[in-house]
């Protein structure tokens, strides 16, 4: 591989990992939205239309390089917005760590399908990352005090958000030539509508308030959600499938901490052990060359 080469792909690991802390933080704008009054649900749906009205300029200027890959679009915004769509939609109505777990599986559906349809290669770190990012996340979210009994659509809901977004990484990473620009605009447009036509089928019991919370969900959507998910996709087109994902789950590890000195609740000794694993999976994908 080249310098040059070589470089890029050491920036993408950083920008993925401070998009990734974007999104470990991102508990505390929605906390202050939902103190104003706002549900998660309308929060997901004006964010993610805001960030689409913002792009939809580039989306529209960048048309020559994507219009030969329409079918390619509208898979992102389809794979992209089931992924928020069914993971938006389960954490409203199901157990927040239950669905937590089976979303972060992640890894799991990224280095699969990174396997199958990008060719990446498998090799023992990734293997060995993988187990230490799962076990680390696992141990973290204490599945071991979860109930278990029996599946339900909830379950499916929190299972296809991962697959959704491991299928959304591969599909920025094989569509090199389109813009990320065009792909992320598509992406929100593709959330937009799931989301849309999840509060339609189910729909949130709280009303709009009419104390400004509307704005700053607004000013959250187009600026916070859509420079880190700008920065995560520039990230996943630049380095191997399996081996973002595995990164992504830092966000997991900075939830947990900010949240615990934020509000004063402290760590558990468990939770200070799961995060050193999924820290030590990242560092391991993070720090050696592009295969």
């Amino acid at each position: 591989m080249s310098n040059q080469s070589s470089v890029k792909t050491r920036l993408a690991v950083i920008v993925l990992f401070a998009s990734s802390v974007g999104w470990g933080l991102t508990w505390l704008p929605i906390k202050a939205l939902s103190d104003k009054g706002i549900d998660g649900m309308h929060l997901v749906f004006i964010a993610f239309l805001s960030g689409a009205l913002l792009l939809s300029p580039w989306l529209y200027k960048q048309y020559p390089w994507w219009k030969k890959s329409i079918a390619f679009m509208l898979m992102i915004a389809l794979a992209g917005g089931i992924a928020n769509a069914a993971f938006q939609t389960a954490i409203y109505h199901g157990d927040v760590i239950r669905v937590m777990i089976l979303f972060y599986m992640l890894p799991v559906w990224s280095v699969l399908g990174g396997r199958i349809f990008l060719k990446e290669k498998i090799d023992s770190v990734r293997i060995i990352a993988v187990v230490l990012c799962l076990s680390g996340a696992f141990v973290i979210l204490d599945v071991w005090h979860t109930s278990w009994q029996g599946i339900s659509w909830i379950d499916i809901l929190a299972v296809s958000s991962g697959m959704g977004l491991a299928a959304t990484n591969i599909l920025f990473r094989f569509t090199q030539g389109i813009p990320v620009m065009s792909k992320v605009c598509s992406m929100f447009l593709g959330c937009t509508l799931l989301i849309g036509a999840s509060l339609l089928i189910f729909p949130a019991t709280a009303e709009l308030p009419d104390n400004g919370a509307i704005p700053m969900a607004v000013a959250y959507g187009a600026l916070w959600l859509t420079l880190i998910t700008f920065g995560t996709q520039w990230g996943v087109t630049q380095i191997e499938a399996g081996r973002s994902a595995i990164i992504i789950v830092v966000e997991l590890v900075v939830a947990v901490v900010s949240s615990a000195f934020i509000i004063g609740s402290g760590l558990m000794f468990y939770e200070i052990i799961g995060g050193l694993m999924v820290l030590t999976a990242a560092v391991l994908e993070g720090s050696r060359g592009e295969q």
